[in-house]
C-alpha cells in the first residue's frame, strides 16, 4: 500500500518515487521537516522545506483516502453485498467523493419516504415501473393494502415513485454524470431583499458560472449567507438535467415512461439536485480556503522574512487619542531602556510638552529611528514627527508600522511574563520597536492571525489554517536559524524538535547557568533529548562559541567531516568566517575521499564561506520616511513610494504613510495579465505607485502600479 501511495504522490507532485518513499520513511521516523530540508538532502533528493510540505499533506491525504476505501470495503462485506464488481468499484476510486458515492446506497439512513414505501411492501411494484411493465394499474391494486395504509392504487404508485427517486439518487455514475453538469453549466446566484449599501453590495444581484466564480467571491458570499443579508443557490438548466437521467434508464413506453418520468423529476427536484448542490457548493468553498489559506500562507512568509534593521536604538510610539500617545525606547538589542506617554494631538493637544519629553528620550538615549504605529491617531503623530525631526539637529529617520496584533501581544500571558511591571499599552509600544528590529523574533509571539495579512481568514477551516500557519512559521524560524542566547522561548518553540516546554527549559537554562558555550551543553537541559537535539541543533547557533562550527548551520553529526574538509584544503577555524580565501574544490572527488553526499559538502563549504548567514540580508530594507501627505492631499495621477502591506486574490494593499492603505487592484499591477498578485508582488515589497481615485467618505484609494515614472 505505501509504494501504491508514493507511486501516487511522485506522480502528483513530480518527485522521484525512491526519493519519496525514503522522505515517508523519515516522516513515519519523527523527523521534522526543516530538519529533513537541511540535513537528509540526499535522502530526499533535495526537496525544498515546500516540497516536503506538500508531500506530507499528500501522505495525509491519501492515507485517509485509503483508511475510508477499507472501512467502506470491510462495511459491505459485513452487510454481505460485496460483490465483485463492487470491490472493483471501490478498487478504482480515485477520490473520496467516488467512494462515498459507491456507498451511499448502502449506507444506513433515516427514515425516509423511500424506506416507508418499502415497508409498505412496495419495492416490486418499483421494480415492475422500471421494467417497463405494460399494465401498471392493474398491477398496482394488486399492491393495495388497508393495513399498510395503501388504500388506492395511486398511493401504491406513489410509493413505488418514491423508492425510484431514492434509487435514482442513488446511482453512482448518474450522479457522477450530473455533478459535472452542475458544475460545467450551472451558475452561482445571489440576491437580497432588503438592498442597502453596504459591504456585500455587488453581490445584490449576482450570478456567475460555477467554473468560474474567483475564491476570494465565493468566501464573501459565504459570509453575507451566514449573515443573513444574502441568498445564494445555485442554478441549472433542468433541460439538459432531465433527459440525461432519462438516457440512463432508457426508453420505456406508455404508463411505466410516465411512471418513470414523475419518479426522475421528483429524484431530481427533492433528493439529487439539493444533494449535487450541496456538494459543489462545498466543493467550491473547500477550494476557496484553500486558495485563502495559500494567499495567507505567502503573505506571512513574506512579513517574517523582513530584513532586520540592525544598529538602531529605537522609539516606539503606540498612537492614542483618549490615553494618549505610549513611549517606549529600546537599545540595539531590543532592551527597553524607558517608556513615556505624551498627547501631542486632540483632544489634549500638550504638543509644546510632547517636544519637550521626545527630544530629551532622543537625546538622553541616542536614538536614531522612530516606529509609529499605523492605528488611531496615527496620521497625527506622523506628523507631529515630521515637524518635531525638522527641527532636530541629528540624523533621526522614522517608519510607520503596522500594528495590527500588537495588542493581542502586550494583553498575552506572554507579554505579561516579559514586562510584568507595564501597562498594555507600554508592552505594545515596545512590541512596536522590536518589529522593526527584527519582525520575525517579534511576530512569533502572536497568532498569526492577528497579524493582518491573510483574506477571509475568520471563514477559513481554522484547523489548516493554524497546521499551515504554525508550517510557515516553523520554515521561516529554521530558515534564519536562532541565536541560542538571546532568543525567546516563542521564538524557541518553532525551532525543529523543540517544544514549549524544551524551550522555556533552555531560557531556564541559560539564565541559571549564564550562556550556552557550545552545541554540547544543550544535553544538559532537561527534557531536551537526543531525538530533539538531533533534530534542533544545527538551528540552533552560538555566534561566540569557541568551537567555530556551533556558529554555523553545520549540524553536530557532520563536525568530524567539517574537520576533516579543513584539512583536505588546508586552513584553519581563525580563516573561516574572517574574509579568508576558501579554495575551490572539486566537489564530486571531494565528497568520495570525504565519504559524505555533494549536498552536505557544499553546504558546509557555503558555511565556511558565509557562516550563519542570515538570507533576509538579501532583501529590501524596509522604508524609512521624512516626509508625509494627508488623505486629503492625494490627487489624482499624483505618484508616491509605499510599501505592500497585504496581499489578497483582487489584488495589493499598499501604505502611502496616510492611515489608510490604497488598493492596486490586479487589473492595476502591470501592464501583462496577472494570473495573482504573488505573482507580482509580496508583502514587505517597496514600490512606486500612482494615484487613481479618492473616496474620503468611504476611506479607499484606489492605485496603480502601470506607466509610473521614477520618484
Amino acid at each position: 500500500m505505501e509504494e501504491i501511495i508514493s507511486r501516487r504522490i511522485a506522480l502528483a507532485l513530480k518527485l522521484d518515487q525512491r526519493h519519496v518513499l525514503k522522505v515517508v520513511a523519515l516522516l513515519d521516523e519523527g523527523n521534522t521537516i526543516p530538519f529533513i530540508a537541511r540535513y537528509r538532502k540526499e535522502v530526499s533528493g533535495g526537496m525544498t522545506d515546500e516540497d516536503l510540505r506538500l508531500l506530507a499533506e499528500k501522505l495525509s491525504f491519501n492515507r485517509n483516502l485509503e483508511n475510508r476505501r477499507a472501512d467502506i470495503h470491510r462495511f459491505l462485506e459485513e452487510q454481505g453485498v460485496l460483490t465483485s464488481e463492487l470491490e472493483k468499484s471501490i478498487q478504482n476510486a480515485s477520490n473520496v467523493t467516488e467512494l462515498e458515492d459507491i456507498y451511499r446506497p448502502f449506507k444506513p439512513k433515516k427514515r425516509t419516504r423511500a424506506t416507508i414505501a418499502k415497508e409498505k411492501g412496495l419495492e416490486p411494484l418499483a421494480q415492475l415501473i422500471l421494467k417497463g411493465h405494460r399494465d401498471l394499474e392493474d398491477a398496482a391494486r394488486k399492491f393495495m393494502d388497508e393495513e399498510r395504509e395503501v388504500l388506492t392504487a395511486d398511493a401504491a404508485l406513489a410509493g413505488a415513485r418514491d423508492i425510484i427517486a431514492e434509487l435514482i439518487s442513488e446511482e453512482p455514475k448518474l450522479r457522477s454524470l450530473l455533478r459535472s453538469l452542475v458544475f460545467k453549466e450551472g451558475e452561482i446566484v445571489a440576491n437580497v431583499k432588503d438592498k442597502e449599501t453596504g459591504p456585500y453590495e455587488m453581490y445584490y444581484n449576482y450570478r456567475e458560472p460555477c467554473r468560474k466564480v474567483q475564491p476570494h467571491r465565493i468566501l464573501a458570499m459565504n459570509r453575507g449567507e451566514r449573515e443573513k443579508i444574502l441568498n445564494i443557490k445555485i442554478q441549472v438548466p433542468e433541460t439538459k438535467a432531465f433527459p440525461m437521467a432519462q438516457s440512463f434508464y432508457g426508453q420505456n413506453n406508455g404508463n411505466a415512461k410516465l411512471q418513470l418520468d414523475e419518479a426522475i423529476k421528483d429524484s431530481w427536484k427533492r433528493l439529487l439536485f439539493p444533494s449535487l448542490e450541496r456538494e459543489i457548493r462545498s466543493e467550491l468553498t473547500q477550494k476557496a480556503e484553500e486558495q485563502a489559506i495559500r494567499v495567507f500562507q505567502e503573505n506571512l512568509r513574506n512579513l517574517l522574512m523582513i530584513p532586520p534593521v540592525r544598529g538602531k536604538r529605537i522609539m516606539a510610539m503606540d498612537p492614542g487619542l483618549r490615553t494618549g500617545c505610549k513611549i517606549a525606547c529600546v537599545d540595539e538589542q531590543g532592551k527597553l531602556l524607558e517608556t513615556a506617554v505624551i498627547f501631542p494631538i486632540p483632544p489634549r493637544n500638550q504638543k509644546e510638552k510632547a517636544t519637550r519629553t521626545v527630544l530629551a528620550l532622543l537625546e538622553k538615549h541616542a536614538l536614531n529611528a522612530i516606529a509609529i504605529g499605523n492605528g488611531t491617531g496615527g496620521r497625527e503623530t506622523e506628523m507631529f514627527v515630521v515637524e518635531l525631526l525638522e527641527e532636530y539637529p541629528q540624523e533621526v529617520a522614522y517608519t510607520v508600522v503596522n500594528e495590527a496584533g500588537a495588542s493581542v501581544y502586550s494583553a498575552s500571558k506572554l507579554g505579561q511574563a516579559e514586562f510584568p511591571h507595564l501597562d498594555v499599552s507600554e508592552r505594545s509600544a515596545i512590541s512596536l520597536a522590536r518589529r522593526v528590529q527584527d519582525a520575525m523574533a517579534e511576530l512569533v509571539k502572536i497568532d498569526p492571525r492577528s497579524i493582518g495579512v491573510g483574506q477571509y481568514q475568520h471563514d477559513v477551516n481554522q484547523k489548516k489554517l493554524n497546521e499551515v500557519l504554525a508550517g510557515v512559521v516553523e520554515s521561516c524560524v529554521n530558515r534564519v536559524g536562532v541565536d541560542l542566547n538571546t532568543a525567546s522561548p516563542a521564538l524557541l518553540e518553532h525551532v525543529a524538535g523543540i517544544n514549549k516546554t524544551v524551550a522555556e527549559n533552555i531560557v531556564f537554562y541559560r539564565e541559571n547557568n549564564g550562556p550556552f558555550t557550545s552545541r554540547k551543553e544543550l544535553k544538559k537541559v532537561p527534557k531536551l533529548g537526543p531525538a530533539a537535539f538531533k533534530q534542533g541543533a544545527g538551528f540552533l547557533r552560538i555566534p561566540t562559541a569557541q568551537n567555530y562550527l556551533d556558529r554555523t548551520a553545520v549540524h553536530p553529526e557532520s563536525y568530524d567531516t567539517a574537520e576533516k574538509l579543513m584539512h583536505q584544503i588546508g586552513i584553519g577555524s581563525e580563516v573561516l568566517g574572517q574574509g579568508g580565501k576558501i579554495p575551490e574544490v572539486q566537489i564530486p572527488e571531494l565528497a568520495a575521499v570525504l565519504q559524505v553526499g555533494e549536498p552536505t559538502l557544499k553546504d558546509i563549504l557555503e558555511e565556511f564561506k558565509k557562516p550563519g548567514r542570515d538570507p533576509r540580508d538579501d532583501l529590501p530594507q524596509p522604508v524609512f520616511k521624512k516626509g508625509i501627505l494627508n488623505m486629503e492631499d492625494l490627487k489624482e495621477n499624483m505618484e508616491i513610494q509605499g510599501v505592500i502591506r497585504n496581499v489578497v486574490d483582487f489584488g495589493a494593499f499598499v501604505d502611502i504613510g496616510v492611515h489608510v492603505d490604497g488598493l492596486v487592484h490586479i487589473s492595476e499591477l502591470c501592464n501583462r495579465f496577472v494570473k495573482h498578485p504573488l505573482d507580482v508582488v509580496k508583502v514587505g515589497d517597496i514600490v512606486n505607485v500612482r494615484v487613481l481615485s479618492v473616496d474620503t467618505k468611504k476611506k479607499r484609494i484606489s492605485l496603480s502600479m502601470k506607466e509610473i515614472s521614477s520618484i
